[in-house]
């Protein structure tokens, strides 16, 4: 059976490592990008290139349109969908929740939370038995902010991905007698390019001996766990929350 596979902030990071894996592991991949094309058209480019298939497909995801013609490209590209890895999300930079804008909470909330949970929403109507799909699995990439609040930082982004959480918790009771499941991973201190828009370029190195395993993680090991809860292999995991934090 072909199984489609839909990444959201594909191109990068552990997008693009989870897109490159799940190829590895037979699925046939979207791999959705904002704006950068070209580093989307690179993981296409690399999946197939190992035999595998895969499309790039532009989405904002915290616009409703743009997700809704993005579903409707996977349609009639690939077939209906199995996957999705809720990946797609940003930080801003450090700051205390005092000097934050209204501005800044709209986007954070608009892409890391409400976006998941369009891109979440679409991918039901496709999978759950309830509307005549074959069933699926959603992984929502969460953080281990979530638990540690991020003070001084990124209270925003722990906060909206605590709403992730919640999200996951609530959706995977809601559609599991439907064949579809639903878990989250909560990457800790990853080395990826998003502390470096977040104005923390060294984040990583500063910060690694806060983690007992005394480093960062990468994108790769985090792909593992993605790629796992996606498989026939986690036929009985939904509502987990798994922590890939190094035990921090």
């Amino acid at each position: 059976m072909n199984k489609v596979l839909l990444v959201t902030g594909g191109s990068r990071g552990i997008g693009a490592a989870s897109a490159l894996l799940a190829a590895q592991n037979g699925w046939t991949v979207a791999v959705n990008y904002t704006a950068n094309s070209l580093a989307a058209d690179e993981v296409v480019r690399q999946i197939r290139a190992s035999g595998g298939n895969a499309i790039a497909v532009q989405a904002d995801v915290a616009d409703e349109a743009q997700v809704m013609r993005m579903y409707e490209h996977i349609d009639a590209k690939l077939g209906r969908l199995s996957g999705l890895v809720n990946n797609a999300g940003v930080v801003d930079v450090y700051a205390r929740v005092a000097e934050m804008s209204v501005a800044r909470l709209k986007r954070m909330f608009d892409i890391n939370v409400l976006g998941s949970l369009v891109c979440a929403r679409e991918a039901v109507r496709r999978m759950s038995t309830r509307y005549g799909g074959e069933g699926g699995s959603i992984v929502n990439v969460s953080s281990a902010a979530s638990r540690l609040g991020s003070p001084g930082q990124y209270v925003d982004y722990a906060s909206a991905k605590g709403a992730i959480d919640a999200f996951t918790l609530g959706l995977a009771k809601e559609v599991a007698a439907e064949g579809v499941r639903v878990n989250a991973v909560r990457p800790g201190l990853i080395d990826t390019e998003i502390h470096a828009s977040g104005g923390l370029p060294d984040r990583v190195k500063d910060l690694q001996h806060l983690v007992p395993m005394q480093r960062g993680g990468t994108a790769d090991e985090v792909a593992q766990s993605i790629v796992w809860l996606l498989s026939d292999a986690a036929s009985y995991t939904t509502m987990s929350l798994i922590d890939v934090s190094g035990g921090r």
